[in-house]
């Protein structure tokens, strides 16, 4: 079976919905474990991350690649397939408590993954980024943003299938493990008056923020 790079089918993402195997699907991307170390590393009972394994593996989502015998039983190893990314037409169709619950876990799992980097100074660098940028757009706009971070993303994997290639090859090369989280949203509107129209408070610092970049380099 090919990796799973863009996931169009609402169930599947409907099978997603579970901080549990968002959390198993991120420890997986990158190197290969068992059930059982995944158990120990999250905290969570052996019997219900290997139910949560097999669903995943079932769906096509992780990979097993090898079995070793311990301690009189058969260890399963994993890995996944590929980084899952969700096709527009399948999340319009998941219902909403869906969407939310999805949205949610992998929040979960994007706030452990970053303040683990902060706290071992992956933010150090000079060149490291953290940026929140307010914007308002109209419809054209919305359309082309998205457009734009799509292409990043898109650019930044073949970028790192560039590096592995000189790295396969020998060359006296570092290897930089980084880290990269691309979010694109709706943000809340300002808060208005009975009447509807924006408070005043609110229309003053929506085009105070609107007015700059909030782009900082972070130094420990």
């Amino acid at each position: 079976m090919r990796s799973i790079t863009d996931i169009s089918d609402p169930r599947l993402v409907k099978a997603l919905a579970h901080p549990l195997r968002i959390r198993i699907l991120s420890s997986l991307e990158e190197r290969v474990a068992s059930p059982s170390r995944l158990a120990a590393e999250l905290d969570a009972p052996l019997g219900t991350v290997s139910y949560h394994v097999r669903i995943l593996a079932g769906l096509g989502l992780l990979q097993l690649v090898d079995r070793k015998q311990r301690r009189g039983a058969i260890e399963h190893y994993y890995r996944a397939r590929g980084p899952a990314r969700i096709s527009e037409s399948a999340w319009e169709e998941v219902p909403t408590v869906v969407k939310e619950a999805l949205v949610e876990a992998t929040l979960g799992e994007i706030y452990r993954y970053v303040d683990d980097a902060a706290a071992g100074g992956g933010f150090s660098r000079g060149d490291a980024h953290l940026v929140r940028q307010p914007l308002t757009l109209d419809a054209r706009g919305w359309k082309e943003l998205a457009a734009a971070v799509q292409n990043l993303w898109e650019h930044a994997k073949r970028i790192e299938a560039d590096s592995a290639s000189r790295l396969h090859a020998g060359q006296r090369r570092r290897a930089y493990e980084a880290g990269l989280v691309l979010m694109y949203f709706e943000r809340p509107t300002a808060p208005r008056e009975p009447d509807g129209a924006p408070s005043e408070r609110g229309s003053r610092e929506g085009v105070a923020r609107r007015g700059r970049t909030e782009h900082r380099r972070v130094k420990t």
